[in-house]
């Protein structure tokens, strides 16, 4: 709190919101081994759920796809693990927005804007040429001489 992050609401609830997106995309990706320590995680963690009043049981099952942790669960948790990563994308690209609105921290107050260079034009673009560089090879190697891939 020594930074004063949460004052900019936007950007400290797309954070957290990326935080809780990523530790559920891990405990999902600890899941699918299907071994007994990733049985027993998903049991646990999923019955935290039944805590929630009201709902909780409910969501539960619906987690599960059943009344216990079964098959159709390691289904849906394949299935997030493989969706999940497409919404950390779109909420970083939401929280960096909401975090060039606001800048980053100054908490010294330090006047550092003589060096500054623009994001947007300069670092777009030699972002977009760095992967099109990488790219080309790649998909050149990958149509004219697939095997040299493995």
């Amino acid at each position: 709190f020594y930074y004063g992050s949460y004052l900019y609401k936007e950007t400290w609830n797309t954070g957290v919101m990326l935080l809780l997106t990523l530790m559920a995309t891990a405990f999902v990706g600890y899941v699918l081994p299907w071994g007994q320590m990733s049985f027993w995680g998903a049991t646990v963690i999923t019955n935290l759920f039944s805590a929630i009043p009201y709902i909780g049981q409910t969501l539960v099952e619906w987690a599960w796809g059943g009344f216990s942790v079964d098959n159709p669960t390691l289904t849906r948790f394949f299935a997030l693990h493989f969706l999940l990563p497409f919404v950390i994308a779109g909420l970083t690209l939401i929280h960096l927005t909401f975090l060039h609105e606001s800048g980053s921290n100054n908490p010294l107050g330090v006047v550092s804007n003589c060096d500054k260079i623009p994001f947007h034009s300069y670092f777009t673009l030699k972002d977009i040429l760095g992967f099109m560089f990488m790219l080309l090879p790649l998909t050149a190697l990958a149509l004219f001489s697939p095997n040299l891939l493995g």
